[in-house]
């Protein structure tokens, strides 16, 4: 497909004032565990270990999110299951993520820091799945398919971080027990997943889902990892199997209450640098930027945000740009990344098509921004409430206009820290002092 020009475009769009932007950083209060990885070995102790046999292999779920030192979680896990003299293995647990292809998987978790060589276990990242139950979830009979690589171990352990969930809300939403009832069931587990998700509600099919998996696997628990403000670990706990559905919602509270957001409720124009897997499953965290575009999804009261500028893809996430479909404007740079058939294979799966959408193409964030400002209707550069990040897990430090730096200002967890002036350099965006 062809985009226009910046000639094709530039006669149609008339140069735009600027505002003037202030860096700010961002620094509410938190708390950050001193030892994460002396924890990881203490609550691994909760699980019931002693009931495997010298030798049991035990399969390890890893997903494809970018979690605070997730590579170090996942050796510490492996080292402490082979000094307990058990064969620990791998296995990718993110449904139809990677293309839904063994050598995807791969990828995404060596980007993440995640090898044989570097945890000490092999990665098992075949597709293959089993059919272990069927469940009825209201109305909706739902086959429940599980990893064929974790089936073959002597027992299943579950890593991932407890978080609001991007397209529901509930009282389990993104944690352990997700990753057992769709990322270890592969893109068929998945698909069947949300299938039955969209009709009947998540949280009811995860409890459904996880309940069988446990009554068919051999399931030691999870462990839960929740992350500050700061994209730091807070909190680490193992999860016996049988407290699953019972323990998440607490931590799912306490991640909540931590997790990263804007200063700000009413914004104009957001710009987001990156988007990616790895920072979140919509590619853009939809509690952060307060849009769901999904079939029965929860209507945000915040923050409210009239226009997106997504600006790129991140190199982790592989070409996987599922989530663009959120923004109201990209520019050529972020399509000449994508990989469409990663981008398609992860929103067939899930039947969220809306985030797979491609907005209005700019060949550059010059006139990027020429289609922005205007449509926002009424533009002032003295008034315009304007927010720049990196993405939208990174928030300790990002870019607002002058008319929102005043507001916060007043803010004691906002420190101004300069005022800037952006640039365009060949058509691209860049902030002087």
């Amino acid at each position: 497909m062809e985009f226009p020009d910046r000639c094709d475009l530039q006669e149609l769009l008339d140069p735009q004032p600027l505002p003037s932007f202030a860096r700010v950083r961002y620094d509410p209060a938190t708390a950050t565990l001193d030892t994460p990885l002396e924890t990881v070995r203490d609550e691994l102790e909760r699980l019931p270990l002693d009931e495997l046999e010298p030798g049991a292999t035990v399969a390890v779920g890893l997903g494809s999110r970018g979690i605070h030192r997730i590579a170090d979680i996942a050796a510490e896990t492996v080292a402490t299951l082979d000094e307990r003299g058990f064969e620990p293995i791998i296995v990718p647990a993110m449904g139809s993520h990677g293309g839904a292809t063994p050598e995807g998987q791969r990828e995404i978790l060596a980007a993440l820091g995640i090898s044989e060589e570097r945890v000490g276990a092999p990665v098992e990242a075949t597709m293959a799945v089993e059919q272990v139950d069927e469940v009825a979830v209201g109305d909706t009979a739902t086959p429940v398919y599980f990893s064929a690589a974790a089936l073959e171990a002597d027992a299943v352990l579950v890593i991932n971080r407890v978080k609001p969930h991007t397209n529901f809300t509930g009282r389990i939403e993104s944690g352990c027990c997700k990753m057992l009832a769709v990322g270890l069931g592969k893109q068929r587990g998945a698909r069947a997943f949300h299938s039955t998700a969209l009709a009947e509600g998540y949280v009811p099919t995860i409890e459904a889902l996880t309940a069988a998996i446990r009554d068919s696997t051999p399931l030691l628990g999870g462990l839960a990892l929740v992350e500050n403000f700061h994209e730091e670990l807070g909190h680490i706990e193992a999860i016996p199997a049988l407290e699953l559905e019972t323990r998440e919602p607490e931590l799912l509270e306490r991640a909540t209450a931590e997790m990263a957001t804007l200063p700000a409720d009413d914004i104009d124009l957001l710009v987001v640098d990156e988007l990616g897997k790895e920072i979140s499953g919509a590619g853009m965290d939809t509690n952060v930027i307060g849009r769901y575009r999904v079939i029965n999804a929860p209507d945000p009261d915040e923050p409210s945000i009239d226009l997106i500028y997504a600006r790129g893809l991140t190199e982790k996430t592989k070409g996987n740009g599922n989530g663009i479909g959120l923004a109201d404007i990209t520019r050529r740079r972020a399509v000449e990344q994508l990989d469409l058939q990663k981008v398609y294979a992860n929103a067939l799966t899930s039947g969220s098509l809306s985030k797979a959408k491609l907005p209005p193409v700019a060949p550059d964030d010059e006139l990027a921004l020429r289609i922005a400002l205007p449509a926002l209707g009424g533009y002032d550069p003295a008034t315009a409430r304007i927010v720049w990040i990196e993405n939208t897990t990174a928030l300790a430090e990002f870019r607002v206009s002058e008319a929102l730096a005043a507001e916060l200002e007043s803010d004691d967890e906002i420190t101004v820290l300069e005022r800037e002036r952006l640039r365009f350099g060949d058509g691209t965006a860049a902030f002087d002092a």
